[in-house]
């Protein structure tokens, strides 16, 4: 057993499907945010890290220029020629199509092969399910065709397979975060030059991740509107993306946000106070500040609610009840919004109970369940 559930899975499906060993097996982790949502897009700051939940894909070379993908979640595969694009496949598989197609663009010379994929990371929850596949792809089939690529060029190949494959028009947060993650920290991307700083999180502190069981899907989403707004606000103020515009000295915002209509004025106001959190925050959690850390995730969350207007009622909820919970230091919905998670900082040793009451007044608020995954900061996607 490898410690990773889903790279067992995986390599046991290969086994039991080809009679040999897979080749190559490569694991990338999921994501959540501590902090900085709605910012990547924006040319902004972001704080993820990795969790210890990953999707793993084990591969072998095939001869005849076919891709052959099977997935514990589906029963058919999915297949594809390598060499021509031909109709494009819907759904999951989508992914990883568009994984090998983007290697192909860039040079690398993917031939046919066979994958059998397991994941651990919950779908459509907000942990990035999705960059976690694409990401465990391309590591496995460069890996394959014998290239080695940094995980910056595994970002940006993962990112335009969801943008140009799958309709999704995310920012490389995600895909970075999963490919370039340290183990035992959160990973602060400067979204405008792909700079990174690896910020300990402190061993006494545990990362919950609140999953209020509603689910969205970005590419039918308001999502694209407000990429959309952004990019309207910064026309209309004459910069190329809104990190460009810089608070006054005093903390306010620049006096020509105010000449803008709202919704505009109020997202700009979220994306430049949240950049600003996320540098707060990573110089707290650095200096072991974990209440520092937790106001501005609270902070972040109204932000999230009142300015950019992508939370939902469970989302409010599950937060409200984190942080009435002893032990809790701050919560906040975690990626794009419109359902999926919360994350919350609690004391590792009362983590527990945390998440046990949170469940029980959600519940008994809402009538759902409220999962909940305690997380350890995780390495960044691996070729085994």
């Amino acid at each position: 057993m490898s410690g990773h559930p889903a790279i067992d899975r995986a390599a046991r499906a290969a086994r039991d499907r080809w009679g040999a060993a897979p080749t190559l097996v490569a694991r990338a982790p999921g994501r959540v945010n501590l902090i900085g949502d709605h910012t990547d897009y924006n040319d902004g700051f972001v704080l993820p890290l990795a969790i210890d939940r990953d999707t793993a894909v084990a591969v072998r070379p095939r001869g005849d220029g076919r891709v052959v993908l099977h997935s514990e979640a589906t029963a058919a595969p999915a297949t594809f020629e390598v060499a021509e694009v031909g109709e494009r496949l819907t759904g999951w598989a989508a992914y990883p199509q568009g994984v090998v197609h983007e290697l192909r663009y860039r040079g690398v010379a993917v031939g046919g092969f066979e994958a059998t994929i397991a994941s651990d990371v919950p779908l459509g929850s907000g942990l990035s399910s999705s960059a976690s596949l694409e990401v465990a792809v391309a590591v496995a089939v460069s890996g394959l065709a014998g290239a080695t690529l940094p995980p910056e060029v595994v970002a940006r190949v993962a990112q335009r397979a969801e943008t140009r494959w799958a309709g999704v028009p995310c920012g490389i947060m995600d895909q970075l975060a999963v490919a370039a993650s340290r183990d035992g920290a959160a990973l602060r991307i400067d979204c405008r030059d792909l700079s990174l700083r690896a910020v300990p999180v402190p061993p006494d502190v545990a990362v919950l991740v609140l999953d209020t069981g509603t689910r969205r899907e970005l590419a039918g989403s308001h999502y694209q509107r407000r990429r959309e707004e952004c990019a309207e606000a910064a026309s209309a103020l004459g910069v190329a993306t809104l990190r460009h515009l810089d608070p006054e000295a005093d903390g306010r915002l620049p006096e020509s946000v105010a000449a803008i209509d709202r919704p505009l004025a109020a997202r700009v106001r979220h994306v430049l106070t949240e950049n600003a959190r996320v540098l707060e925050t990573a110089t707290a959690l650095a200096a072991g500040d974990v209440e520092g850390a937790g106001t501005l995730m609270d902070a972040s969350h109204v932000s999230l609610r009142d300015d950019y207007e992508v939370s939902t009622p469970e989302l409010d909820t599950v937060v409200e009840h984190a942080r009435a919970q002893p032990g809790c230091h701050g919560a906040r919905l975690t990626g794009a919004g419109f359902g999926g998670c919360a994350v919350a900082l609690a004391d590792a040793d009362r983590a527990c109970d945390v998440a046990e009451a949170v469940g029980s007044a959600y519940r008994a608020a809402t009538g759902r369940d409220a999962a909940s995954y305690r997380c350890r900061p995780a390495e960044g996607a691996a070729l085994l």
